[in-house]
């Protein structure tokens, strides 16, 4: 099963910028969707942006189109996704996973997941 590790989360002031990657244990890893996940204090876990298998299709949750944008590097089994303008709303435990198929939105569509890395945005 694809083993993946998040890393680059930390604390940041409300507008600045992190970047977050996401390392996977196999080559197979071009050969999947991947995406992103976040889950603050006391809510569910939910969408972020998801990425197919050449990097040429992207889709965003509304709360992040225009700030935040995820790419991959197949030669390096990393998936990344770039935070800009960063609100104290983003603050959240971010995960990658990785898609049992298609672009999708929904939890159900993934089925291998990280340990997750920590966001804080300080107002």
């Amino acid at each position: 099963q694809l083993q993946l590790v998040e890393s680059g989360g930390g604390l940041v002031q409300a507008g600045g910028s992190l970047r977050l990657s996401c390392a996977a244990s196999e080559r197979t890893f071009a050969y999947y969707v991947m995406g992103w996940f976040r889950q603050a204090p006391g809510k569910e876990r939910e969408f972020v942006a998801a990425i197919s298998r050449n990097g040429g299709t992207t889709k965003y949750a509304d709360s992040v189109k225009g700030r935040f944008t995820i790419s991959r590097d197949n030669a390096k089994n990393t998936v990344y996704l770039q935070m800009n303008s960063l609100k104290p709303e983003d603050t959240a435990v971010y995960y990658c996973a990785k898609s049992t198929g298609i672009i999708a939105t929904m939890e159900r569509n993934f089925d291998s997941w990280g340990q997750g890395t920590q966001v804080t945005v300080s107002s």
